[in-house]
């Protein structure tokens, strides 16, 4: 695997593979001994692991780290705790299929990840995004509900996307969103048994009721509700005063899956009632679709640039115009949420 990945990084001229190590240990003293940009590391190693040695380095010396994960249920789970640590991204471990578009992606992404700066991986763990290595199965403590119930408008809903980085992101936001507020739509890049992962770290962690999404399940206030990873896209649909998710085929085939693009435009025949963020991402993936929400009375934020490991998605929508306001990823919650309250005189926040 380490000879796989020195070919494939070293066919990038952006990229410069300057050493390589077996075991976690070997990582360390290379470390001390030599300068990196970006590491990528196994969470399976022999010896420590790699979530014991990602924990340690962003203690010890914090850098970009791009973690590589099987597909199996305890991998998955395992890399969900790796990006809420500090790691910067994570790819499936390839088994068998070593095509061009997988040495692109993987180039790609390792090199965004070189390009983050100190500074945003310093706030990010100075924030408590990377916090010491809680026990895999122990619930992490919910948050406080805030002291008073808030009312919304019939038919209100929360949007969000998100892609590199956001794990962290969204374990930052949806821990200030009120969780007898309206439902919360996500969409983050994620391999599907990640998002399982995902899905169920955040209901241990939350009061609210986070789940995937399933068709025709009418979504209720203090819900989170994440798109599944099925080779489907997940659309919204508004009937009855509420909001249901469908299941599209992802044809003709889109660069992501659920695409945050498709989640978006399909919510505009309701977008009076919608508040809407894009968070830290590579790529464009949501611009067009905040575009088309803030145009059609959705309100729309897009994360900072200071705050963004990547900023990529909220970039490429300021860039259109479809970000109405630009907060902090520790202002995006409290601003979503004031965006669909109901002032004393009936009237939206």
């Amino acid at each position: 695997m380490r000879h796989w990945l020195r070919a494939v990084m070293s066919s990038d001229p952006r990229l410069e593979v300057v050493g390589e190590a077996a075991t976690a240990v070997e990582a360390r003293d290379f470390l001390k001994a030599h300068q990196a940009d970006v590491l990528t590391l196994d969470i399976e190693m022999p010896g420590m692991s790699g979530l014991e040695f990602l924990t340690r380095l962003m203690r010890a010396r914090p850098m970009p780290v791009v973690m590589m994960s099987s597909l199996t249920a305890a991998g998955s789970d395992a890399a969900i705790q790796a990006l809420s640590r500090g790691a910067i991204d994570c790819m499936v471990k390839p088994t068998s299929t070593y095509g061009e578009e997988l040495t692109q992606d993987i180039c790609e992404r390792v090199y965004h990840a070189a390009c983050t700066r100190p500074s945003q991986l310093q706030m990010r763990l100075q924030s408590g995004a990377a916090p010491a290595a809680p026990s895999a199965t122990a619930p992490s403590p919910a948050p406080a509900a805030p002291a008073a119930r808030h009312n919304y408008r019939r038919g209100a809903l929360l949007l969000i996307g998100a892609s590199t980085g956001g794990v962290a992101a969204l374990e930052t936001v949806l821990p200030t969103l009120d969780p007898y507020g309206p439902p919360v739509m996500i969409v983050q890049h994620m391999p599907g048994n990640f998002l399982t992962s995902f899905a169920e770290r955040l209901d241990r962690q939350l009061s609210q009721n986070v789940y995937l999404a399933s068709e025709n399940r009418p979504l209720e206030n203090g819900d989170v509700v994440l798109a599944p990873g099925n080779d489907r896209h997940t659309e919204l649909r508004y009937r009855g005063g509420q909001w249901y998710c469908v299941f599209v085929p992802n044809d003709p085939p889109a660069l992501h899956c659920p695409s945050v693009d498709v989640m978006f435009k399909s919510a505009t025949t309701g977008a009076k009632h919608i508040s809407a963020a894009l968070l830290t991402g590579l790529g464009r993936d949501g611009a067009e679709g905040l575009l088309e929400l803030a145009q059609a009375g959705a309100k729309t934020f897009g994360q900072s640039e200071d705050t963004c490991v990547v900023y990529g998605m909220p970039k490429a929508a300021m860039a259109l115009g479809a970000v109405q306001k630009e907060a902090s990823v520790e202002d995006i919650g409290p601003a979503l949420r004031a965006s669909r309250q109901l002032s004393a005189a009936g009237q939206d926040g």
